[in-house]
């Protein structure tokens, strides 16, 4: 019988029907369909507080796993609040842990190994058994291998079969090799009487399995389970799933295949897709109410996926209408990262905390244009899932090596990018990126950023060497902001699953970065398609999404617009608009020159505003005036010139002679920040020029 009624009857008033069927179906198998933003979470803690109110569940007999510890508390702290306290709320390794803990010195009559922090050593230790000298990167990639091997349930004599078919593998080791790494690996560990993480999942599921007793007893602890984000579930946690439930079907799985983006790690859609295969007669319940995003987002979410290719929910958006999607190409990444940082300035001044903003991108080496843009315009941030770019090993290393070099080497005549390339060659920089990802390609594409940074210096000062490079690249580090906790936050678009922000740029969303470049098979695209809508899906208010042509000033615009905005731009989708619905805004016009027409390819001659082979048309006495002012502010503040105003932003004021605040704005190069500090002095010296 219920133990209250009412009580129980009110906790489904806060729900809507969907979520009010998740919280009814108490016994199972049931399967619910999550998307993005509509609740889940919501869902199964009041399908569980009901349960518990109901009479139907005891608080004790209730397990409900997820993958994030974060998450697991914020269970908890639901149910406490929604009279459900007693429940066990854990991730699937608290729970094997806790399992493990007790029942082993039982079976065993010794004390569990001792639980690793880090493969790291222990791998080095077996790469060297093996005669493979690894450097960090390659370490962490072989510590990857090993883990998706184990959590897939591949024997290190199977892994070359089963490398290839999963699309696994590095350029640095063959196959063969990497497989004698596993198994002196687990050898190492024996030795040492120490386990790992997959071992604490792996162990559990051997001990139900061989135990029948103890199997027994768990599963008379545990009646009823719920599993959050089941799209992440790898093969060993469904096999240690499997034994907690022994054949029973009282289980409640709840996630999004469409949110799947963790394929590297052993993660299938096909988890949740064949749930119903696999537990005949499942019940299952869609969730499609979005609460967080706007309607326009909504719809760019849905749009990401045709109909051939959905395999979760078509969502619907609850809220208002808000500002349209923004769709916008610039002509390389510097441009691209100093739009963002002035839009976020912009935001910034019209009340939005920077807390309530993010940046979202493919890969690591990304974040340091924004965090340079961010920091030129005093804007703090907060780095989420890597390193800022200057504190990353590979980045600290280089820059070491750099200076040395600059220090005593003898400049090279191929001119400053040979010479970088030369050297970072000794850091293991290769022309060629990687073809796999993983940690290599990470440590690549922070040395070759170092690259584009030279590259765009040679441009800029074409006489500049490997000494110039390196005070520009020191300036950098100094100048970044230390995490704060009001920041904009920077991040992967694998770190910021699970999170969201009011406003969200989602930047570099070109061809060879979104998909990533070695993405390879059309498992591999669908998987780059699926974290591309988790960046889509993060945005509450506000969603900009942004490419570039080119990687730097100058360079050849080649690139085009990733193919997973096919459908949703405008020009792509006018014939899908219904009655009333506002076009978005098209791509930003590219910047030309006043005196030719020509279109403006730098950052330098965008502020300008003309050719850097047109004629100038500035004042040249308010020219040496205004460097003579900077100077002076420079000294004061103990700064580089340039921290006060580019020699670019000075020929820009002195061209366009600007006689007012609004007009001294729109000079590129001056924000609202160098406006408050600087404004009254520049238009001063401006006035006097003219007078």
């Amino acid at each position: 019988m219920p133990a209250d009624d009412r009580s129980a009857d009110s906790l489904l008033e806060a729900l809507d029907p969907e979520q009010r069927e998740v919280a009814l179906a108490l016994r199972g198998p049931v399967y619910v369909l999550a998307g993005a933003g509509t609740g889940k979470t919501r869902a199964i803690t009041h399908r569980i507080a009901y349960g518990v109110a109901s009479g139907v569940y005891k608080p004790t007999e209730v397990l409900a796993v997820t993958f994030t510890s974060r998450a697991a508390g914020e269970m908890r702290g639901r149910l406490r609040a929604l009279g459900a306290d007693g429940v066990q709320a854990r991730t699937f390794h608290a729970a094997a842990l806790r399992q493990l803990g007790y029942f082993w010195p039982r079976l065993y009559g010794h004390a569990l190994p001792e639980l690793i922090a880090s493969k790291l050593p222990l791998v080095a230790e077996a790469a060297r058994r093996c005669r493979v000298q690894p450097d960090s990167a390659l370490l962490r990639d072989l510590a990857g291998e090993i883990e998706w091997a184990k959590v897939s349930n591949v024997l290190p004599d199977d892994y070359p079969r089963r490398a290839g078919s999963a699309g696994r593998g590095l350029d640095a080791v063959d196959p063969a090799t990497i497989a004698h790494v596993m198994a002196a690996y687990e050898e190492v560990k024996r030795d040492r009487e120490r386990m790992d993480m997959e071992d604490i999942l792996l162990c559990t599921a051997s001990m139900l399995a061989d135990h029948q007793d103890v199997a027994a007893q768990v599963r008379r602890q545990y009646r009823w389970l719920v599993v959050d984000e089941y799209q992440d579930v790898n093969p060993l946690q469904a096999t240690l799933l499997d034994q907690w439930l022994g054949g029973r079907d009282d289980v409640c799985v709840v996630g999004d295949p469409q949110q799947t983006i963790y394929s590297f790690a052993g993660a299938s859609p096909s988890h949740l897709t064949d749930f119903p295969r696999r537990h005949p007669g499942a019940k299952r319940i869609e969730l499609v109410r979005n609460y967080r995003s706007t309607p326009q987002v909504v719809a760019a979410a849905n749009a990401v996926f045709t109909r051939s290719r959905r395999d979760g929910v078509v969502l619907r958006a609850q809220r208002d209408a808000g500002a349209e999607v923004s769709y916008t190409q610039f002509a390389d990444e510097v441009a691209e990262a100093e739009q963002v940082a002035a839009s976020i300035l912009a935001l910034r001044e019209r009340g939005t905390a920077l807390r309530d903003v993010a940046i979202l991108f493919r890969t690591n080496a990304q974040s340091e244009a924004y965090e340079e843009a961010l920091a030129a315009r005093n804007l703090a941030y907060v780095v989420r899932g890597v390193e800022r770019f200057f504190d990353r090993p590979e980045v600290r290393q280089a820059v070491t090596l750099l200076r040395g070099q600059a220090r005593g080497g003898v400049p090279a005549e191929d001119g400053l990018v040979a010479e970088v390339r030369a050297v970072l060659g000794s850091a293991g920089y290769t022309e060629r990126a990687p073809s796999s990802g993983g940690a290599q390609r990470d440590r690549w594409e922070s040395l070759h950023a170092l690259v584009s940074m030279a590259t765009d210096l040679a441009s800029e000062r074409p006489d500049a060497g490997l000494a110039e490079l390196v005070e520009d690249l020191e300036r950098r580090a100094q100048h970044a902001h230390a995490p704060l906790a009001d920041g904009v936050t920077l991040a992967t678009l694998h770190s910021a699953k699970g999170l969201e922000w009011s406003v969200v740029f989602l930047v570099g969303a070109q061809e060879g970065t979104i998909p990533i470049t070695y993405a390879h098979g059309d498992a591999a695209i669908e998987e780059e398609r699926r974290l591309f809508y988790v960046g889509v899906t993060r945005a509450r208010d506000r969603l900009e999404v942004s490419w570039a042509q080119a990687r730097n000033p100058g360079g050849r615009a080649s690139r085009r617009p990733t193919r997973f905005l096919d459908g949703l731009r405008p020009r792509d989708a006018a014939e899908e608009r219904g009655p009333g619905q506002r076009r978005v805004r098209r791509e930003r016009t590219l910047a030309r020159c006043r005196s030719c027409d020509t279109v403006l390819s730098t950052g330098a001659e965008r502020k300008l505003g003309r050719c850097l082979d047109c004629p100038s048309t500035y004042d040249e006495t308010l020219y040496e005036s205004l460097r003579q002012w900077r100077s002076e502010q420079a000294s004061e503040q103990r700064v580089p010139a340039y921290c006060v105003f580019t020699d670019a932003t000075l020929t820009a004021i002195a061209e366009a002679r600007p006689g007012g605040e609004d007009e001294l704005l729109r000079v590129p190069g001056v924000g609202r920040g160098k406006l408050a500090k600087y404004g009254d002095e520049v238009l001063a010296l401006v006035a006097d020029g003219a007078s």
